[in-house]
């Protein structure tokens, strides 16, 4: 038989305290019960551990030797112990995600009720910024970012990866018409960016040359420029997650597939280093992988 966690206690207890009546106090049970406890971890090691005498308790050399081993256990059992319930502690209090306000809205969001649900004493807060922050100076835990990453002070873990859109409604095409190669589009009411500049960008080229349009209406949002095309202003250019259920139901057409160049954008949860990251953000971000895994 081997010995338990109780006898072991019992064993360090009483050499700690120096008597089995102190032992039997500090763990809160009998005498009679803290010696049988020494007794048959004796008896299951075949050895005495413990020279009682009328006055004191003496560790014999195979009690000292064993004390040791019997230190470690418990010493191990308790860090376990602390480590989980820390690790328990840790699955509650509060995570705030930034991104910008499309991957919010259409991403994020719909996910939020079904993590919640699944680790109810984590609560969430949504902040969203279409320019990059610094995550320290806005008290950000996980921030969503677009493409190449440069911050060098991140960690990142790739979520999923989106692919561009040029879309329309068919009631713009239908009273402006339909382009049939790039250069068409500069006929067109183009919608765009008024930051970050980059996005207006098109996965296309004119002239063998990357295309740069001179958008009639900018904005900073790409949800603002989501809104505006679906309300028949214009011709825009937006990533998969933002249009993939409107092209699914109609409300936007795919424009230009045979001349868009696809490429596939990055999307990163990024968090700043730190030499252990909290529980309950590490389970966030894993939750997001899981269920972006498949291209948005």
């Amino acid at each position: 038989m081997k010995s338990t966690i109780e006898e072991l206690s019992a064993f360090v207890t009483i050499v700690d305290s120096g008597s089995i009546m102190a032992a039997a106090q500090q763990l809160d049970q009998t005498t009679s019960g803290i010696s049988r406890a020494l007794q048959r971890l004796e008896n299951k090691l075949n050895v005495t551990l413990l020279e009682r005498t009328t006055r004191k308790l003496k560790l014999t050399y195979e009690g000292q030797q064993f004390l040791e081993k019997a230190r470690k256990i418990l010493s191990d059992l308790s860090e376990a112990e602390e480590s989980l319930q820390r690790s328990n502690a840790e699955m509650s209090g509060l995570i705030r995600i930034d991104s910008a306000t499309p991957f919010i809205l259409h991403v994020i969001v719909p996910l939020v009720a079904e993590f919640t649900k699944k680790y109810p004493n984590i609560q969430i807060e949504l902040t969203n910024h279409e320019q990059i922050i610094d995550l320290l100076e806005h008290k950000t835990d996980v921030a969503i970012r677009f493409g190449e990453l440069r911050d060098s002070s991140l960690h990142a873990k790739l979520l999923c990866t989106s692919r561009l859109y040029i879309v329309a409604t068919a009631n713009y095409l239908a009273q402006a018409g339909i382009p049939k190669h790039p250069v068409d589009l500069m006929t067109h009411t183009l919608l765009g960016f008024s930051q970050p500049t980059h996005l207006n960008n098109w996965p296309i080229q004119i002239n063998n040359k990357p295309f740069t349009i001179e958008a009639k209406i900018k904005s900073s949002n790409g949800e603002t420029v989501r809104q505006l095309a679906l309300q028949g202003a214009g011709i825009a250019c937006l990533s998969r997650f933002m249009v993939g259920d409107d092209l699914k139901e109609g409300r936007f057409v795919a424009l230009l597939e045979e001349h868009i160049e696809i490429q596939q954008q990055k999307i990163h949860a990024v968090y700043y280093q730190q030499n252990q990251i909290p529980k309950r953000i590490r389970v966030l971000i894993d939750y997001l992988a899981e269920k972006l895994q498949d291209d948005l």
